[in-house]
């Protein structure tokens, strides 16, 4: 897979203000205010910086937490899990493996079949529309 990389820039030029700050800066949206927080369409959530398929909403749960939250990636390889000890915490950052962008945060509190809750940033996702 061919990594994708530009400078602030060109992203800036790409994204809202808001999908700049989470995705490129690694910033939070407010809970119980993104987009697909709520969400119960069914289709596959991409990456809003450069469309890598990330989550299909087959595996997409209720977790109470306001933010999307998943029990796996779409594939092992679409999604790179880094250790983040920003903010006083050790955590475990998900990112997209093509271009790099903050999703979100990883957490071993989630449903079966894996144990995780993929903890994800709305402003970090473009749902597109299908099966899922």
């Amino acid at each position: 897979m061919e990594k994708i990389k530009k400078a602030d820039e060109d992203w800036k030029t790409q994204l809202t203000d808001e999908q700049f700050q989470v995705a490129r800066k690694k910033g939070t949206e407010r809970a119980f205010a993104g987009q697909y927080w709520d969400n119960h369409d069914k289709g596959m959530y991409r990456c809003v910086c450069c469309g890598n398929e990330l989550f299909s909403s087959d595996t997409k749960f209720d977790s109470g937490t306001g933010w999307p939250s998943f029990y796996e990636p779409m594939d092992e390889g679409g999604v790179e899990l880094r250790e983040d000890r920003s903010h006083g915490m050790a955590r475990t950052e998900a990112v997209c493996a093509t271009c790099g962008s903050h999703l979100g945060h990883v957490f071993d509190d989630g449903p079966n079949p894996t144990g995780q809750r993929f903890c994800i940033n709305s402003a970090a996702l473009d749902l597109k529309p299908g099966d899922g």
